[in-house]
C-alpha cells in the first residue's frame, strides 16, 4: 500500500467548503462530488489531476464543517493521499473513516511544490519528492488504521470486506 503521483499543492486553511462547495452537497453520488472537487480554488483541478496523484497542503487542511463529503470528493477524484502540515481534527477522522490516506508532515508540506513527482511509503512514513531528490519523515499509520484504510474505511473494516 503505497502512493505515487504528481503533487497538487494548496495553501493553509483550505476548508471543506472549498474542497466541495456547499451547492453540491445535495448529492451522495461520489463521482458527482469528485467532478466538483476543489473547483472553487482551482477550476482545472479535475482536468489536470490523474488517478494516484497526491494532494499537498499547508496548515489546518479540512477546517470548517464536519461533512464527510469533503474527503469522499477527494478520494473519488482519484487522489491517493493527502499530505499536509496538519489537518483539522474532524477532517482527519472523516478521512480515515472513509479510507483516504492522509499524512501530517510539515517538512513535506513546505518542500513539495505543485507538479513535483512524489512517492509515499505507508509502512515507513517516508515521503519522497522524486523531482527534488528529497525525503521527509511522517509518522507511519498504526497497524489498525492501515488495515482500516486498506479495507476501504471504517464501515468496510467492521464488515470485514474490502470496498
Amino acid at each position: 500500500m503505497d502512493a505515487h503521483g504528481i503533487a497538487h499543492k494548496f495553501g493553509d486553511h483550505v476548508d471543506t467548503d472549498v474542497i466541495i462547495p456547499a451547492r453540491y452537497l445535495a448529492t451522495q453520488d461520489e463521482q458527482e462530488l469528485a467532478a466538483h472537487c476543489m473547483e472553487d480554488i482551482d477550476a482545472d483541478f479535475r482536468k489536470k489531476s490523474k488517478d494516484g496523484d497526491i494532494m499537498v497542503a499547508g496548515a489546518n487542511f479540512g477546517c470548517g464543517s464536519s461533512r464527510e463529503h469533503a474527503p469522499i470528493a477527494i478520494k473519488a477524484s482519484g487522489v491517493s493521499c493527502v499530505i499536509a502540515a496538519n489537518f483539522a481534527r474532524i477532517f482527519y477522522r472523516n478521512a480515515i473513516n472513509i479510507g483516504l490516506p492522509i499524512l501530517e508532515c510539515p517538512d513535506a508540506s513546505a518542500g513539495i511544490d505543485d507538479g513535483d513527482e512524489v512517492t509515499v511509503d505507508y509502512d515507513t512514513g517516508v515521503i519522497t519528492n522524486v523531482t527534488k531528490g528529497q525525503t521527509y519523515q511522517a509518522e507511519p499509520f498504526p497497524a489498525f488504521i492501515k488495515d482500516m484504510i486498506q479495507k476501504g474505511g471504517l464501515m468496510a473494516s467492521l464488515k470485514g470486506t474490502e470496498e
